[in-house]
């Protein structure tokens, strides 16, 4: 493999998004390309806290990978903080999408609380991984979008956010988030799909989110095309980064002559080497 431009070695050991589920109870559902997990809490506002458990088979199971991913590597590779995700999103595994979207509407203290229990179970998971995986400059890597930062760098989304108002996300996910990303020195928002750019207005708002990745849906067009442009401006324009994900390799130039190149990371891929060097030769006079 050809690592052309900011692209790095490094590896995944992550078990499936969403397995911060498993940390807690859920059991993991796997099949060949994709992994589920059985809800296991049936009630959110009685059910027992969620709490971390350092004797969980899972965590026990993910902080053995990554600990033999990071004896291997001798520096010649980073290890990557796994996709364990936050938030609803992950009380939607626990409790199932249609029960969790009941008990916002009915029991919005409850799931509050259930989402602080989360951060405290995400932040000891994150400080002890981070132990394990972290570089000479304290910085980590992400197993999704190829992100990499000098400190604490984590990604943070909520795609159950395409399903409920600006409004429910100001009340429900948004003080999660806050207080989750302010721990953090650099943090990645992941929107996906054209349903949540209803949020984007409060997303923008969140002083402690540094980076906005667009993912369109599937069927639209991808990250590079023109019609997203106005998007990564308005992004731009509020003081975060943008990542775009998808970008062809004809849609760079294009695409960075539109917003400019501060603030812009590209996801390229090429089908070799050659490719990759003519197309970084050609967007070299966008790097400073």
């Amino acid at each position: 493999i050809y690592y052309g431009g900011d692209a790095f070695p490094y590896f995944d050991p992550h078990f499936g998004p969403c397995n911060l589920a498993s940390f807690v109870g859920a059991t993991p559902v796997f099949e060949e390309d994709s992994v589920w997990y059985a809800p296991t809490l049936a009630d959110v506002n009685s059910a027992p806290p969620l709490r971390f458990d350092p004797d969980n088979i899972w965590w026990r199971q993910q902080l053995a990978v990554i600990t033999h991913g990071a004896a291997s590597a001798r520096g010649r590779y980073l290890v990557a903080f796994p996709d364990v995700i936050e938030n609803v999103d992950i009380l939607a595994s626990l409790r199932g999408t249609t029960e969790i979207l009941t008990d916002m509407a009915l029991e919005p203290d409850a799931v509050a609380r259930r989402v602080r229990e989360l951060n405290a179970v995400y932040h000891e998971a994150f400080a002890r991984i981070h132990d394990v995986i972290k570089d000479a400059q304290g910085g980590n890597c992400v197993s999704v979008f190829d992100l990499w930062g000098p400190g604490r760098t984590i990604k943070v989304q909520c795609d159950l956010s395409a399903m409920i108002s600006p409004r429910m996300f100001e009340d429900l996910v948004m003080p999660g988030l806050v207080e989750q990303c302010s721990r953090y020195d650099h943090v990645l928002y992941h929107l996906d799909g054209s349903q949540a750019l209803q949020h984007l207005d409060l997303l923008l708002s969140m002083d402690c989110i540094d980076a906005i990745e667009w993912t369109p849906e599937p069927g639209a067009p991808w990250g590079g095309a023109p019609c997203w442009y106005e998007l990564y401006r308005k992004i731009l324009a509020a003081g975060k980064s943008v990542q775009a994900v998808f970008v062809q390799l004809g849609e760079a130039e294009p695409l960075l002559d539109a917003t400019g190149p501060d603030g812009m990371f590209l996801m390229l891929r090429a089908p070799d080497e050659s490719t990759a060097r003519r197309t970084l030769d050609r967007l070299d006079r966008f790097r400073r």
